[in-house]
């Protein structure tokens, strides 16, 4: 069963400041991007990548992304997220049953996380998120008034990649139900369940300016990590 990798990679990245779209910031040197796919190889379990690139800058994305890659396709994203993963999703391959779906902006993922992802689906789940426990304590509010404040012991924060079988995402975007904020919510509102797996301190989302240091920080420490002593 052929996985296909969707790897979101449109946004304008206004909240970080750069003037670039977030997948081409540099990160320790190399693209967002680059790093993104990096590690989403380096899990074993992607045969075919289709990457939703900024508008006006696929030219540039297929020369960062083409390097080493045996089969991939890049695509102008569209005016929203779910518009990108649709036209990547389009251009898959048709032998392509499991589709992850991947934020370039999530690019420290580790590959465990991606390997946890597509098990999850070859035993049979038709949507898969990883998630991590919420540390904060989370508030309903309505204008400048709390009105609830849910058990945080039943939150979770939802990253990616997320998971699903190809025809489960198609029906799900074929819906294209209001409210949701990702795929798996347009598949959970679609009426398919969805299943959970542990996710991940470092599939955090870089948005910010902060979140690119503390980017940094991960991968001259996983960098340490590797190197050895007395060289």
């Amino acid at each position: 069963m052929a996985t296909g990798l969707i790897l979101a990679a449109a946004g304008r990245g206004e909240r970080l400041g750069t003037g670039e779209p977030k997948a081409l910031c540099r990160l320790a040197g190399e693209p967002v991007i680059v790093h993104a796919l990096r590690g989403a190889l380096s899990s074993g379990v992607v045969d075919v990548v289709a990457v939703a690139a900024p508008p006006g800058r696929v030219d540039d994305v297929r020369a960062l992304v083409a390097a080493g890659v045996a089969d991939v396709t890049v695509v102008p994203g569209g005016s929203d997220r779910p518009e990108s993963v649709a036209a990547a999703l389009a251009s898959l391959p048709r032998d392509v049953e499991t589709v992850l779906v991947h934020d370039a902006a999530r690019c420290l993922t580790p590959p465990e996380v991606f390997v946890a992802v597509a098990r999850a689906v070859a035993e049979g789940a038709g949507a898969v998120v990883p998630a991590i426990a919420v540390a904060d304590t989370i508030k309903r509010v309505a204008g400048e008034q709390v009105v609830g404040t849910p058990d945080r012991g039943t939150l979770r924060a939802v990253q990616t990649p997320q998971g699903f079988r190809r025809d489960v995402l198609e029906r799900a975007h074929a819906a294209r139900a209001k409210g949701a904020t990702d795929d798996a919510g347009m598949a959970e509102l679609a009426g398919f369940p969805v299943r959970v797996v542990p996710g991940h301190d470092e599939a955090f989302k870089i948005t910010r300016s902060v979140d690119l240091l503390l980017a940094e920080a991960i991968l001259s420490r996983r960098e340490g990590s590797r190197a050895v002593p007395g060289d």
